[in-house]
């Protein structure tokens, strides 16, 4: 299986991918974590964030949960960049799909810029930042969409994230709440 963690920088994609696997890991041995700036890391940086970049960084995200998945793994998957046709074919290739959008607005993303992505983009430090100058394609079917205008703790996401997976949910159904 596949959950696909989508949303713009700053939306708490890694938090809530981290909070998962820090309560399902320890019940669901076989879950693993792709985070698209680790992934980036791991192949040497070799890919600019331009928009076609970016489709390739999320291909690749896409083949490598597909290899894992097939091999009976529970993938969790935390990546910026997304449009239709992109999640359209995972939702189509992806074994057991289950998509997650963290929706956050432009002004809630740019307050926690970590980063400081957004503050490089409009000063003109930098350019391709999603939102700013790369279209941000809002995930047009979710299976689950959390509001991070209004976040709640990711301790509490991860436990609604697992409990809306019947396979996490499975996992955890022994564990104490």
């Amino acid at each position: 299986m596949v959950i696909w963690i989508t949303g713009l920088s700053g939306a708490g994609k890694t938090t809530l991918c981290e909070a998962v696997r820090d309560l399902v890991k320890p019940h669901l041995p076989e879950l693993v974590l792709l985070d698209g700036d680790v992934v980036r890391a791991a192949f040497g940086h070799n890919l600019s964030h331009s928009e076609s970049d970016r489709i390739t960084q999320v291909r690749r995200l896409q083949s490598m949960s597909r290899v894992l998945a097939e091999q009976g793994l529970a993938v969790l998957v935390g990546v910026l960049y997304g449009n239709a046709e992109l999640l359209a074919w995972n939702r189509e290739n992806l074994p057991n799909y289950f998509e997650v959008y963290l929706n956050a607005s432009l002004e809630t993303a740019e307050r926690r810029d970590a980063k400081g992505l957004y503050e490089q983009a409009r000063t003109g430090l930098m350019s391709d930042v999603v939102g700013i100058d790369i279209p941000w394609y809002e995930p047009i079917a979710p299976d689950l969409v959390f509001n991070q205008d209004c976040p709640e703790p990711p301790e509490i996401l991860a436990r609604r994230l697992a409990n809306a997976v019947p396979r996490l949910r499975m996992a955890l159904s022994n564990t104490p709440d």
